[in-house]
Order: C-alpha cells, then sequence, then structure tokens
C-alpha cells in the first residue's frame, strides 16, 4: 500500500489522479494533497479520501478557515507550504501537478525526501533537468514521468536494446491554429485558442499546445529523462493524437504506443511504476498505422519548438529564462494584453536581455526566474 500526496488536485491531471488512486484502493490511500485557491472542491475531496491528514492553499486566509473548519488536519500555506507538506506529510509517492515554474523547488524536494516522484509539472524537467538528475544519480529518490508522450517512450524503450534505437518520433497535435497559417493568426482571440481539436487541458498548456511550446518542451524532457539528445528527437504532426510517440529501430521499424487521447492511462503507468501491461504497435511505416493521420513538422509555422531547442543547447540557465517569459507572455495573451504571435517574440526578448549564467544553482534559477519575469512584464507593459 502506497501512501500519495498530490500537489495540484484540483487541476485536470490533479482530479484523474484522483481517479486512479480511487479505482485501486488496495493499492493507494491518499494522505495529502494541494490545490491552490479552489477550496470550494475541498469537501467533496475530504470525503471521498478520508485518509487524507494535511492539506496545502495558496493563501493564510483560506489556510486559517481551513484549520477552524477541520481542526484534526494539519493545514499550510503558500510555496513554503508545499515543501513543508512533502516534509511533514506521511507518503511514500508524491504526485506533482503543478503547472509552471512553482512546480520546481516541490520536485527537488520530493527526491531529497527520497519519494517516488510521480510528475507531471513539464517546468521541473526543462528549467532545472541538470539538478534533478543530479539527484537521482545520488541515489535520492525515484522518478516516473506522466506526460503521455514520456511514458509512451518509456514504455516503447522498455522493449528494446538501446544499441537498436536510431530516433524517437514525438506526436503533436499542432493545438487549436493547426489548420491555420501564419498569416491567419494574426488578431485570434483567447476563446479560439482554448478549443483544442483532441485534448482537454488547462487554459496554459492549451496555448502551448497551440503556439506548439509544449512540444518544445517535450523534446527537452526526453533528453533529460532518456538521455536522448535532442537531435535524435524528431517532431511529428497527428491529427488524432492517438499514437502517442514512436521509435525507429536501426533497421527502420516503427514501434508505437497506441490509445486514445485521455490522461488516466499515463498516470496509471507511474503510479503503479510502470507495472501496466504493455504490447507496442509494429509497423515498417506510417502508412501501416492507418487509420490515423500523420504530417511533417514545419519550424517556419511552429517557431516556438527551434526556439526552445537553441535554448536548451545553449544550456546555463537559458531554459529558466525560456520558461519563465513563456509564462508571463501566455498569461498576457489570456488576460489580453498581448497577441498571440508576440508570445514568442517575448520569449526571444527575453533570452537575448537577461543575464546567462553557466553552471546556474538552484538559487540561480529563482534568481533567473524573478528577472526574466521582471523584464518580460516591464517590456510588454511599455
Amino acid at each position: 500500500m502506497k501512501k500519495v500526496l498530490l500537489l495540484g488536485a484540483s487541476g485536470s491531471i490533479g482530479t484523474q489522479s484522483l481517479d486512479i488512486i480511487e479505482a485501486h484502493p488496495d493499492r493507494f490511500t491518499l494522505t495529502g494533497f494541494s490545490l491552490g485557491k479552489r477550496v470550494g472542491m475541498i469537501p467533496d475531496f475530504l470525503k471521498r479520501f478520508p485518509s487524507v491528514q494535511y492539506l496545502c492553499v495558496s493563501n493564510a486566509i483560506d489556510a486559517e478557515n481551513l484549520r477552524k473548519t477541520y481542526p484534526d488536519l494539519k493545514v499550510f500555506h503558500g510555496d513554503e507550504g508545499l515543501v513543508s507538506i512533502i516534509e511533514e506529510c506521511p507518503s511514500d509517492m508524491v504526485i506533482n501537478a503543478l503547472v509552471g515554474f512553482a512546480g520546481l523547488v516541490p520536485s527537488v524536494a520530493s527526491l531529497e525526501e527520497n519519494k517516488i516522484l510521480c510528475l507531471a509539472n513539464k517546468e521541473s524537467l526543462v528549467v532545472g533537468g541538470s539538478i534533478i538528475n543530479g539527484l537521482l544519480t545520488e541515489g535520492k529518490g525515484k522518478l516516473w514521468p506522466i506526460d503521455s508522450e514520456h511514458v509512451a517512450i518509456a514504455k516503447l524503450l522498455s522493449c528494446i536494446d538501446r544499441h537498436d534505437l536510431k530516433r524517437v518520433l514525438i506526436t503533436a497535435s499542432g493545438g487549436s491554429f493547426r489548420k491555420r497559417s501564419r498569416a491567419e493568426l494574426v488578431g485570434v482571440t483567447k476563446e479560439d485558442a482554448l478549443a483544442h481539436p483532441t485534448w482537454s487541458m488547462g487554459a496554459k498548456i492549451t496555448i502551448d499546445s497551440a503556439t506548439m511550446m509544449n512540444k518544445g518542451f517535450e523534446i527537452i524532457e526526453a533528453d533529460v529523462l532518456f538521455g536522448i539528445g535532442v537531435d535524435h528527437v524528431t517532431p511529428l504532426m497527428h491529427d488524432e493524437s492517438y499514437v502517442h510517440s514512436l521509435i525507429e529501430l536501426q533497421d527502420g521499424t516503427l514501434l508505437a504506443d497506441v490509445s486514445k487521447p485521455d490522461m488516466h492511462g499515463p498516470i496509471e503507468y507511474a503510479l503503479m511504476e510502470g507495472d501496466v501491461p504493455f504490447t507496442p504497435v509494429k509497423g515498417k511505416c506510417l502508412a501501416d498505422y492507418q487509420p490515423y493521420h500523420f504530417h511533417d513538422f514545419d519550424p517556419q509555422r511552429y517557431p516556438a519548438v527551434p526556439l526552445a531547442l537553441a535554448s536548451h543547447r545553449r544550456g546555463g540557465n537559458s531554459n529558466a529564462i525560456l520558461n519563465a517569459a513563456n509564462e508571463i507572455a501566455v498569461y498576457a495573451f489570456l488576460e489580453g494584453k498581448l497577441p498571440f504571435l508576440s508570445i514568442e517574440e517575448e520569449v526571444r526578448y527575453a533570452l537575448d536581455t537577461v543575464p546567462f549564467t553557466e553552471k546556474p544553482t538552484l538559487e540561480d534559477l529563482l534568481l533567473t526566474d524573478k528577472l526574466t519575469r521582471e523584464a518580460v512584464s516591464n517590456h510588454i507593459g511599455g
């Protein structure tokens, strides 16, 4: 029986994680969770999971009210509270379903506490990949990815000898604007951008899907997780989102992970620590995967991807700049303060402007994040 702490319980990944925990009461028990500002969801969660003893919310007022309402629970708040709940809540596993840079420090704290980290937070690996890998190399904790693409890659790699690997094909839906040219993106609205054709996700990741910055992040993650250099990962446009990733072997054989676009499966894979049945779908070419449709990736149509990969190749604190600039720009677009096509321009501005650090510590990354957010916010506001 694994005791589980869930960070980000109110989001899409969080609520689906609760479904998996609830479906396997013989294997998991929920001992704590965080959910930011959506405190109205807490009574239902506590009713479903009476085993919960620890909570974390965003602000101090909500935390104090919860302490009065639930005197038997230990309640934390804020970023410091996320670290405290990891340190104090009895748990074997931490599911990090937090959104954005806020997930990095909790990921580091989870590994330092020797927890099994089930990771849906892209930014932990994009920004802090070297720190995360350093902890794992020291024998601190374990890590299982939750992203559907990386779960697919992990499953496929488990079926082969790594010497037989030629490249990874990481699929991409193309997001809500995949049928539009760049010229047709002038003046698009938040509502247009949030209408994803195949996935149901939160607002931030849906916009990242529309720019395909998320795919740049995922290629970086593949390098961090599996030691696959970004030059050996090829993005591939795929309309239906059923083929989550493929690998190509040296002899040209393709192996694919094929399933419906739903996150319950990847979450279950991580929670079960890979102990799920899996048979890859073999093919000699992409046409063998009918009725699904594939198209070549166009870097000029989606410049966020080469922008992200250039940042990763530069190394140092570049990915911290990349991520922070993207977060500020995406939320500015969602708030109607920035045109859609300017998201990438703000990221370029930040990469050209914010000071570079070659070998950043965690403290350096935190400072880089702060400086980048200030620089981009001032640039947008100015």
